[in-house]
């Protein structure tokens, strides 16, 4: 399994976090009381935070302090302890209160929302989950770090993925909320998703079920056809950046490098640049061209959909330079190849998405949604499908055919003798034509 930089589109839930090893209370206590200003009380403290977080109601805080749980005595016993010892939260999650109490002693407070604690960080903003109190709901909000705030680009990249994000409105897009500056910090609201990336599906599980996979494709290209269809495009398109929710919603995040489609002020400022991820990155985007569109992240979303089939990603190198020569060079090995569970077409469909060049792929995602729905219900798709017989090219070759053996010197030494109409190139030619006819139109009642 190949590795990747963590992402701050990453969100999670607060819950457990499978095979950490879990602190003891003790040394969470002592983590969280270091993390605090002197003459805190801890227990008052802890019962704050978990009821702000959702982790317990007041009445099972006050249960706990009061030591109402059956046969124990709890004057040797903290709340924390209590709480986990009523199973009213786990170790894990105390242990994270100490992420929010450092977000708030930060100085990274939001007027309106309260930090929650953090949900991931990348190399460009850290994610946390939040409250907004106004609507009492719950956010994600993406802060740009400190160092990065004094540097326009950094802030303008930032500013874009805001409007970007607003732009657009579709069940299948994280939506954006809120951007602005709070002291020294960028922010950027967006909708909460409680789930997990297709990234962590693909580590827990190695790959996807063809149906699973597809029906996740078919989502994220809607979410694609719509911001297209409103002039933007993502170019980053990855399975870190497609979550699903708990009901099982496919959201397409992280609009960090949308660019609209219109905009060739940025096209020209970034040419020659390659901005993408190495492992989904299309050719046009490794070449920094100027006329990047809609087939660019139809290429990712083929690559990603890839990964998720076979369990690997379709080119790997030892560094992002050897990868992305892959990307521009390399022969694909056919999805079925990798997977012989993978139906053909599926494997076509892949194939046309990630073509090197441009005019070989889909034009846009309407026609790939075409045939995924097509390979969702077992049919051939249409637009894909390698075995439609072009009766036009073969008539053209039968043609050509025979006017070369119309051309071929004739042996004076047997002009005299009689000649079988089977030898007769116009004979020859039309006995193929009709045999091509015949052929094409079976095949077209067996397709």
């Amino acid at each position: 399994m190949t590795s990747e930089t963590p992402d701050p589109s990453k969100t999670v839930p607060l819950g457990d976090a499978q095979g950490a090893t879990e602190p003891t209370i003790r040394e969470v206590e002592r983590s969280i009381q270091q993390a605090t200003k002197e003459g805190t009380n801890l227990d008052t403290l802890i019962g704050r935070l978990v009821v702000d977080t959702g982790l317990a109601t007041s009445d099972e805080v006050q249960r706990c302090l009061d030591g109402s749980r059956a046969g124990g005595d709890p004057s040797d016993r903290s709340l924390a302890q209590a709480l986990v010892d009523n199973e009213f939260v786990t170790k894990r999650q105390i242990s994270r209160l100490r992420q929010i109490i450092e977000a708030e002693r930060s100085g990274q407070t939001i007027p309106g929302y309260k930090l929650l604690g953090k949900l991931g960080a990348g190399a460009m903003a850290t994610v946390f989950k939040g409250k907004q109190l106004s609507l009492d709901r719950d956010v994600a909000i993406k802060i740009l770090p400190r160092k990065f705030s004094s540097n326009p680009q950094f802030v303008e990249r930032f500013y874009a993925e805001g409007r970007a994000a607003a732009s657009l409105n579709h069940p299948n897009i994280v939506q954006a909320f809120d951007v602005g500056k709070a002291g020294d910090y960028h922010y950027f609201v967006m909708e909460y998703v409680d789930g997990r990336t297709v990234y962590d599906d693909i580590v827990k599980h190695k790959r996807f079920s063809e149906t699973e996979a597809i029906d996740i494709a078919i989502q994220v290209a809607e979410a694609l056809l719509h911001a297209h269809e409103r002039g933007q495009i993502h170019r980053d398109v990855k399975p870190k950046n497609i979550m699903i929710n708990k009901d099982g919603v496919v959201k397409l995040a992280d609009l960090g490098l949308a660019r609209a489609l219109s905009d060739k002020e940025a096209a020209e400022a970034e040419s020659g640049k390659a901005f993408g991820t190495p492992y989904y990155i299309s050719p046009e985007q490794i070449r920094g061209e100027t006329t990047i569109g809609a087939p660019a992240d139809i290429y990712s979303l083929g690559a990603t959909l890839y990964h998720m089939v076979t369990g690997n990603v379709p080119y790997d190198g030892k560094n992002p330079s050897s990868v992305m020569h892959k990307h521009l060079k390399a022969e694909l090995v056919a999805p079925d190849h990798v997977n012989a569970k993978l139906s053909a077409g599926i494997s076509e469909v892949i194939e046309m998405m990630m073509a090197k060049k441009v005019s070989h792929r889909y034009r846009s995602c309407k026609d790939l949604l075409g045939d995924l729905r097509a390979v969702r219900a077992g049919d051939t798709p249409p637009i894909a499908h390698k075995d439609v017989f072009d009766a036009s090219a073969l008539a053209s070759v039968v043609e050509a055919e025979a006017e070369a053996a119309a051309e071929m010197p004739v042996d004076a030494s047997r002009e005299g003798s009689t000649r079988s109409p089977f030898t007769d190139p116009l004979f020859l030619a039309l006995v193929t034509m009709l045999i091509v006819s015949v052929l094409f139109n079976l095949v077209q009642l067996l397709v």
